[in-house]
This record gives structure tokens, C-alpha cells and sequence, in this order.
């Protein structure tokens, strides 16, 4: 079955920088959507950014400018390089997989995505 596992979570200062990464296994095929994703205590989970299997991206306005997904040139790993890191940006942050052939645009619904990580803890002071 697809696994992702998530690294690449710390404690930072306001206005540091951390990449995430997000090992992706087992997952094959086209048209397919990843995205990370983030949940602070006692908030819902928020979408952050998405990337089809193409190269488009999609970020949340709350990091625009400051985050960037991507991904490796062998499709096996899944990235979030944070830049400008503020205190609200404080959670822990999950990838996800969604279903390959259905995805015709990024996407920031919780609901499209079928394969979650366990998750990376992000805190900035």
C-alpha cells in the first residue's frame, strides 16, 4: 500500500527557514495530486499547498510568497520549503496522496486526498 512519511520538523525563530520533506512510496500513475497540510491544536486542518503530477502548483494565500512545493525529479519525494516562518505558522504538518488519475488541478480539499503521513511537528518561537 502507498506510504508517506514525513521529516524535516524543528523548533525555529520567527523569520527562519525549514524544508519538509515527504518520502512517497508505492504510489503510481498520472493525474495525480499531492499536498501538505496542517493542523495546529485545537484549529482544523488547513490545506497549504498542492502539487499536480505535471508540475502546477497551488498555494494557500496564508503562504503565498513564503512556501514553495515541489517535488524530485523522480517523483519520490515531496517538499515544502518554508521561508519567513512566523508563530501562526506553528503545527504539525502532514502530506497527502490523492487518488492518481482524478486530479485536474491542485487541490487544498482534505476530502480528494485518500493517503496521509503521520505527520512532522513544526513550532516557531
Amino acid at each position: 500500500h502507498v506510504q508517506l512519511v514525513e521529516s524535516g520538523g524543528g523548533s525555529v525563530q520567527a523569520g527562519g527557514s525549514l524544508r519538509l520533506s515527504c518520502a512517497v512510496s508505492r504510489y503510481t500513475g498520472s493525474d495525480y495530486c499531492l499536498g501538505w497540510f496542517r493542523q495546529a491544536p485545537g484549529m482544523e486542518r488547513e490545506g497549504v499547498a498542492s502539487i499536480r503530477s505535471d508540475g502546477m502548483t497551488f498555494h494557500a494565500d496564508s503562504v503565498q510568497g513564503r512556501f514553495t512545493i515541489s517535488q524530485d525529479a523522480n517523483k519520490n519525494t515531496l517538499y515544502l520549503q518554508m521561508n519567513g516562518l512566523r508563530p501562526g505558522d506553528t503545527a504539525m504538518y502532514y502530506c497527502a496522496a490523492g487518488r492518481s488519475g482524478l486530479c485536474r488541478f491542485p487541490t487544498l480539499d482534505p476530502d480528494f486526498y485518500i493517503y496521509w503521513g503521520q505527520g512532522t511537528q513544526v513550532t516557531v518561537s
